[in-house]
Order: structure tokens, then C-alpha cells, then sequence
């Protein structure tokens, strides 16, 4: 058992005929997805790496049974792509895309109240389930399968991290990247959910950065879990007023510091590692 993906996720790449989409698109089938269609406005009949493209995702729903859609399409055209995905009734979408102006976003974020549909990003790295499926851009060789779940806003962080534990023998059940935008699809306490539900999961690995209050949301539900949860922040050096990479690291006051998202983590429980050495070793002390 796995969250959110695993070997019976069908999936449809919105954008296949782009670079992105074509090359991503092959490295998901060579992984083991199962990749059954792609989707370009005016490419329908045509085929990328043997895969069908259609011109809508509700056809290409219609012709392949997918569940599951992920994103690569400019900035400019991705909120119209994620509402067609929505209006297609797939169970999960997941947006690459990075750059989608905040008013998008706050439209995005009504629309889900609307439909059943998950939405895991934008700005996202995308989910894997090691040795199941990948739905994203996740390089191969940092997972290996095992019972750590992961969740983080960082895809880097989440490959290095990942890396550094697959060398330790250490395995993960899925590893999950919500990415780095104020405002994301699924969040922290989103994912804590369900692997807090996932049989097997043994405990979970958090990890956060400096900006927003993702972190101390997640330290409110970490109080009521029954698993053990490891959490790094990343930025604790940061010089202040330094603009960061993600859109979502914006420190005002005193909010929003490593410092504040490690004092809840603490307090809620989880084992907080001082630096991306410490990861492992926290994670082995929780799993033993």
C-alpha cells in the first residue's frame, strides 16, 4: 500500500508534445508508470514515445480509463489546464508548472472546493511511489521502496534527503513534493493524513523551509498522530530581507522563522534535525 500513486495509477500527461512533456513523459514510462495517454490541444491522432495523444482530457479520459493527469504547459496556459483536469473528474492532478500568478492560484483554490479532484502543486516536483510509479520529474536513482513516508516543500532537498537515505538502506513508502507556492494544492497536513492512515508507513519524514505557517499547521496535527515524524527546516542561515527561491519563503516579523517552525515541531512532538547530516540518524533512532 501506497499513497497516492502506486502500479495501478493511469496517467495523462497535459502538454506530451512540448519538450518537458515528451522527455518526462519517457522517463515516467521507463520507471514503470503507467503512462496511457497524452494530451495537446491540435495534436489528437499523433503519438509521442507510442503513447496516444488526444485533444482533450475529457476525451482522452473517455478512450484510456486514466485517474491521475500531470502538468507540463507554460505558466500562461496551466490554471485553464488544471480546471480541464478538474472537469475530467481525475482522481489527482499534478502541476509541474512554476510561475502561475497568486489571483490564478486563489481561483484554483475555490474551484477545489467544488470537485473531487487532488491537486498536489503547482510549482511541485511531483509523487513517487519507489518501485510502484512516478507521477513527476523525481530523479530515479535517490528512492528506493520502504516504510518512510516523506513530504516536503523542496524538491532538491527532497532529492538530496532521499539519496542520502537510500544509501543508508533506508527505504521510503512514498515520497510526496507539495512544492514551494504560497499557495499549494495539498497540503503538509493533507499528506500527514494520510500517511498517518497507511498501513505501510512506519513514521514520517517532514521537510520544510523558512516562510508561511505550513509548518506550524503541521505541527498542530503532529500532536494527534500515532507515528513518529522526523522534521528538517531548511534556511535556518538565510540572511534576512534575502529573497528566496519559492514563492511561499517570505518571513514577515517574527513569523515564518526556522527558528518559530522548529519550537512548534518540537513542541508537538516530532524530532527535529539540526542539519541535513542529523536526517538519517533521526529517521533510524524513530524506525528502530
Amino acid at each position: 500500500m501506497a499513497i497516492l500513486v502506486d502500479e495501478n495509477t493511469r496517467v495523462i500527461v497535459q502538454g506530451i508534445t512540448g519538450f518537458q512533456g515528451s522527455f518526462q513523459a519517457k522517463r515516467m514510462l521507463d520507471y514503470g508508470t503507467k503512462v496511457v495517454g497524452g494530451v495537446t490541444p491540435g495534436k489528437g491522432g499523433s503519438e509521442v514515445h507510442g503513447i496516444p495523444v488526444y485533444n482533450t482530457v475529457e476525451e482522452a479520459v473517455a478512450e484510456t480509463n486514466a485517474d491521475t493527469s500531470i502538468i507540463y504547459v507554460p505558466a500562461r496556459f496551466a490554471t485553464d489546464a488544471i480546471f480541464e483536469a478538474f472537469d475530467a473528474g481525475l482522481r489527482l492532478v499534478v502541476c509541474v508548472t512554476e510561475g502561475i500568478p497568486l489571483y490564478d492560484e486563489m481561483l484554483i483554490h475555490r474551484k477545489l472546493r467544488e470537485v473531487k479532484s487532488m491537486l498536489l502543486g503547482p510549482n511541485c516536483p511531483g509523487v513517487i511511489s519507489p518501485g510502484r510509479s512516478k507521477v513527476g520529474l523525481l530523479p530515479d536513482r535517490s528512492f528506493t521502496q520502504g516504510n518512510l513516508g516523506v513530504v516536503s516543500r523542496s524538491g532538491t532537498l527532497t532529492y538530496q534527503i532521499c539519496e542520502n537515505l537510500t544509501k543508508a538502506g533506508i527505504g521510503q513508502s512514498t515520497v510526496v513534493g507539495i512544492g514551494g507556492d504560497p499557495m499549494p494544492g495539498l497540503t503538509f497536513v493533507d499528506v500527514l493524513k494520510m500517511f498517518e492512515e497507511d498501513e505501510e508507513t512506519k513514521a514520517v519524514l517532514l521537510v520544510g523551509e523558512i516562510g508561511g505557517t505550513a509548518e506550524e499547521k503541521a505541527a498542530e496535527f503532529i500532536k494527534q498522530m500515532s507515528k513518529p515524524v522526523v522534521a528538517f527546516i531548511a534556511g535556518r542561515t538565510a540572511p534576512p530581507g534575502k529573497r528566496m527561491g519559492h514563492a511561499g519563503a517570505i518571513i514577515e516579523g517574527s513569523t515564518g522563522t526556522a527558528e518559530a517552525k522548529m519550537a512548534a515541531l518540537r513542541d508537538a512532538g516530532a524530532r527535529v534535525a539540526e542539519t541535513l547530516l542529523d536526517v538519517v540518524k533521526e529517521v533510524r533512532r524513530v524506525l528502530e
